[in-house]
């Protein structure tokens, strides 16, 4: 074992005053100790303002739409939500469930697109469409219907404006201000334009359709939800329920169909194109590579196989460019780039078991590898393509931080470092990629705003968040606990990360209760050197050691380390965990008897079957919203990792918590929402059944009307007094 030292561990910091004391209940008041950050950062398509969303002082969930001028230095607001719309807004249900599948929480402007010109901007709001024009400063009213428009989008050239009705294409001239529904048969099962259920909560695809760059076609999926399972579920609120009839694609069942099309403005037809024999397939991505050059990425059932086709526009003439193949299965990313001076793109792939980038000509030819090495990027950021040089982001120097690199095209396999500071980086860049914005943060600084030269040199400030006299954060730091990083080395020979808090005012002759705090799923990793959840710091300062570590099957370590969980979910992560917990029965400071596990999602599956199946390593543990049985989930998810369960009936079998649940040794709560339409409450009610039949006392705790995320501040206040009390109690802490 050995520490990695990222930081130091301290119990206080020097030049704060006696602090207060960090409560549940703060943890979840305005503002936020994280304080107020910006989100949706963009640049104007000139590079003169960067755009972006911030919460109202008199309302931090409640978001307007503002600018920072590079010219004159200034920040002001653009648009003020209240002056448009005032009052609660009556969601549709797809919104509802759009927002939902991209976590987005709140009210007022919550998204927002540039015309390609940079003369406006266009977001939703309340339900209906609105343009603001940068030359007058008014927000012009696009739509006014009792129907609801959603995923609104500005033309490429700035002529029209598209967006989603009743399950329909419509556009507005803004010329003209005549509004042209496009396609008329979306009723029913059938969604034009729409991304399906299992596109946006798993392939990261919020949408279905794309204009060309010249503004003459839109290129379209239509999906069919008739071949789906209807799954009629309860939603259980305080004072009624409702039955919802939902189309679930669980594993092994049926999916939608889909259909891609291209329709043509000027006569409104839509040309089908032919996506091959086999009917049961995925079309993760589209996008346009020329005005009549269309490409998209082909993926089978099982996910083993992905093809990135060319179709040419109007003959419909397709061909493969590049496959992917894997025995497991071929991840999904979104770095395809089309340069615009040369048939040539950018795309990333872990064909050498590492995601790096790759350079080919329109031919499939690979002219270059820009990137290499045991290590993973994460983002193609930028391209300058007179300069030749490509930004990207990744993981050259450590797993836990993410940093911004600089290669050429040339792929001579010099790589430069543009960011400094250790932690985590997120990137946004100028369209020409002479600059960009940087979300920074650390376990001790909370997320920082700042825009940058393309050299990485700050220019200014966008939101310092400093934590001085005024900070929300300011009044606890005497207090805040800084983690330290280590690796472990399993028995298999391979590397394990972990984080840890150590309790407040640590005594190493005292022994402590331990929360292990666990996800363990694929495309996830939560140990980083980065602003981490405040329930975890606000344990240590409640006498906890906080414990969490990134087993096998965790994102940015490579496919190799994703691997092993193809066709085992919770094998090798249990396994890798009571290696963390055997690390931990070797300190002195850990009271091996008293340790606990806690986990949310995958994560609350990770806790049954720690629980379940390493019950001697565990005293308590509490599993939130998870899923039980692999065969209720849905079908991209689960197949990608699991296979097909009519073909591998046994890896379901194993992977289920069911076989084990009979070996359940210590205290177990579970809670789960009530309405929650991605981890179905079947799981939970399954699991409590079998845990009854079986004689097993445990606890449990629904929240009504809730989903999966458990939204709202005082359901969340009660679910962390409730984790922090069972803990307490459990693990017997005195408090």
């Amino acid at each position: 074992m050995k520490r990695l030292v990222l930081s130091l561990l301290i119990a206080g910091f020097p030049g704060y005053s006696s602090a207060e004391k960090l409560t549940i209940d703060r943890i979840f008041s305005d503002p936020a100790l994280s304080g107020t950050s910006p989100r949706a950062l963009q640049y104007s398509p000139d590079g003169s303002r960067v755009t972006f969303l911030k919460g109202r002082e008199n309302d931090y969930n409640r978001y307007d739409l503002w600018e920072y001028s590079l010219q004159d230095g200034e920040t002001r607001v653009l648009v003020d939500s209240d002056t448009l719309h005032q009052g609660e807004e009556k969601l549709s249900d797809e919104e509802k469930a759009r927002r939902e599948r991209q976590r987005i929480f709140g009210s007022g402007i919550m998204e927002y697109s540039w015309s390609k010109d940079g003369k406006s901007l266009l977001f939703p709001l309340a339900g209906d469409v609105f343009y603001y024009a940068l030359n007058d400063g008014k927000s012009k009213r696009l739509t006014e219907t009792e129907a609801f428009e959603t995923d609104v989008r500005v033309s490429p050239k700035g002529n029209f404006v598209s967006f989603i009705r009743d399950q329909n294409i419509y556009v507005v001239d803004l010329e003209t201000g005549k509004e042209r529904q496009l396609t008329t048969d979306g009723k029913g099962p059938i969604k034009n334009g729409m991304a399906e259920f299992v596109a946006q909560e798993e392939m990261g695809r919020m949408t279905g359709y794309w204009w060309s760059p010249d503004e003459k076609r839109i290129a379209y999926l239509q999906v069919d939800e008739s071949p789906v399972d209807e799954v009629t579920r309860s939603e259980i609120y305080a004072d009624r329920i409702e039955m919802i009839s939902q189309r679930y694609p669980a594993a092994g069942r049926p999916n939608v169909t889909v259909k891609l099309g291209v329709l043509e403005l000027a006569s409104g037809k839509t040309q089908w194109l032919d996506l091959g024999k086999d009917q049961d397939i995925y079309i993760p991505r589209v996008k346009w590579a020329r005005d009549n050059l269309l490409s998209y990425q082909w993926q089978n059932r099982s996910q083993q196989q992905l093809a990135l086709r060319f179709v040419d526009i109007p003959s419909g003439n397709t061909r493969d460019v590049l496959t992917e193949s894997s025995d497991t299965w071929v991840n999904l990313f979104d770095d395809l780039r089309f340069l615009k001076n040369s048939e040539r793109f950018i795309w990333s792939s872990e064909k050498d078991g590492f995601k790096h980038l790759y350079l080919y000509d329109f031919d499939g030819k690979e002219l270059a590898q820009l990137t290499r090495g045991e290590w993973a990027i994460d983002e193609l950021e930028a391209l300058d393509e007179k300069s030749r040089e490509v930004y990207f982001s990744g993981r050259k120097d450590t797993p836990l931080e993410r940093h911004l690199y600089l290669t050429d095209l040339e792929g001579s396999g010099k790589i430069e470092k543009v960011s400094s500071r250790a932690g985590m980086h997120k990137f946004a860049f100028a369209g020409d990629a002479s600059g960009y914005i940087d979300t920074y943060s650390n376990p001790t600084t909370p997320p920082q705003v700042s825009l940058h030269g393309a050299d990485g040199k700050r220019v200014t400030w966008l939101q310092e968040n400093k934590v001085e006299k005024g900070h929300p954060l300011h009044p606890y730091m005497s207090d805040w606990i800084e983690p330290e990083f280590g690796e472990i080395t399993a028995p298999e020979g391979h590397a394990l990360y972990y984080r840890m808090y150590k309790p407040a005012d640590f005594d190493p002759k005292k022994t402590y209760p331990t929360m292990v705090f666990l996800y363990g799923g694929p495309h996830a990793q939560l140990v980083t050197n980065s602003w981490d959840r405040p329930f975890n710091q606000f344990m240590a300062q409640q006498g906890y050691v906080v414990f969490t570590l990134d087993n096998r099957g965790s994102a940015n370590r490579g496919k190799k380390f994703e691997d092993p969980i193809f066709q085992k979910m919770g094998g090798v992560e249990v396994e890798d965990q009571v290696t963390g917990v055997k690390f931990l029965r070797t300190l002195p400071f850990i009271d091996s008897e008293r340790i606990g596990v806690f986990g949310h999602s995958y994560g609350g599956y990770m806790a049954l079957m720690t629980m379940f199946k390493a019950g001697d390593y565990f005293k308590a543990g509490i599993s939130g919203a998870p899923v039980t049985d692999w065969g209720l989930y849905d079908t991209h998810y689960t197949e990608r990792y699991m296979g097909n369960p009519n073909q591998v009936p046994e890896a379901y079998e194993a992977s289920s918590v069911f076989p084990y649940a009979e070996n359940l040794k210590g205290p177990l709560l579970i809670y789960h929402g009530m309405a929650d339409d991605n981890v179905l409450f079947t799981n939970t009610t399954k699991l409590i059944k079998q845990l009854q039949d079986n004689g097993q006392q445990f606890e449990l705790m629904t929240y009504p009307g809730k989903k999966h995320s458990l939204r709202g501040k005082e359901t969340r206040k009660h679910w962390y007094q409730m984790m922090k009390d069972f803990f307490d109690r459990t693990l017997e802490t005195g408090n």
